[in-house]
């Protein structure tokens, strides 16, 4: 079994059980209690878990969930809204605009008002709230159902081929040293296409999401052109970003 698909395992428990053991990890996944150690110390410095003796615990403080969105998070929802109306004031009538699948993203769509607009998503929620608002073009990729999201290769080749003026971006953590990251290669492969197309790369996150990594980086910070977050976020947080060339917005 690959290290990434160990690591996957072991927060799958942690989400599950709560805390993780050494010695169960080791006969589960036939590799020594050594390679576990490692892979549990890995995962800490990602911020995903904390180390206890003989195994670990899922850290807390972050999202409830740190696994890909099946339903919205709604954590910090006085956060992500502020985050969401301070992203709405970038949007210009007439934008081509991406809302990448997120909590804060549907917190857009849902504030968003109806106005001459052409919005790009995969979000099943999103694309929900934006078909009651008829001035919005709404332009849905194909591919198949995961959860909440369409995905697929296939619509991947057809999102590079648009030209979409501004992104909002989701991430499950940023760190100054493993960038933006996610779970799954998937979203990853599509977080990738939607920077590349785009002009300008907005990412939303509430203050919980620094200083955390997922399995999977799928940009570095400086391919953000802004990062949106919350006034929560701690100042010396703020600015060690800031320090190295992130340009922050706090809602």
């Amino acid at each position: 079994m690959l290290a990434a698909e160990r690591h996957r395992h072991i927060i799958e428990q942690l989400e599950q059980l709560g805390s993780v053991k050494v010695s169960k990890l080791s006969e589960q996944f036939k590799v020594t209690e050594k390679t576990v150690r490692e892979d549990l110390e890995k995962l800490e410095e990602k911020g995903l878990l904390r180390r206890i003796h003989g195994g670990a615990v899922l850290e807390s403080g972050g999202e409830d969930s740190l696994l890909p969105l099946q339903i919205p998070n709604v954590k910090y929802q006085k956060e992500k809204a502020a985050i969401a109306d301070k992203a709405i004031a970038e949007i210009e009538t007439g934008d081509i605009i991406a809302l990448d699948a997120g909590s804060t993203t549907l917190e857009i769509a849902r504030r968003l008002g109806n106005m001459p607009l052409t919005v790009l998503t995969n979000d099943l929620l999103i694309i929900r709230e934006l078909t009651l608002k008829d001035q919005i073009r709404l332009i849905v990729p194909g591919g198949y159902r995961q959860n909440n999201l369409l995905i697929g290769t296939e619509s991947n080749e057809w999102i590079r081929k648009l030209n979409v003026h501004k992104l909002f971006l989701s991430a499950t953590g940023i760190h100054l040293e493993y960038g933006l990251t996610v779970f799954t290669e998937e979203l990853a492969a599509l977080k990738k296409v939607y920077m590349e197309c785009a002009k300008t790369v907005y990412c939303l996150a509430d203050h919980s999401k620094f200083d955390r990594g997922a399995l999977i980086t799928f940009a570095e910070l400086g391919d953000i052109d802004t990062i949106i977050t919350d006034a929560a976020i701690d100042e010396s947080v703020a600015l060690k970003y800031e320090n190295a060339g992130v340009r922050m917005v706090r809602a």
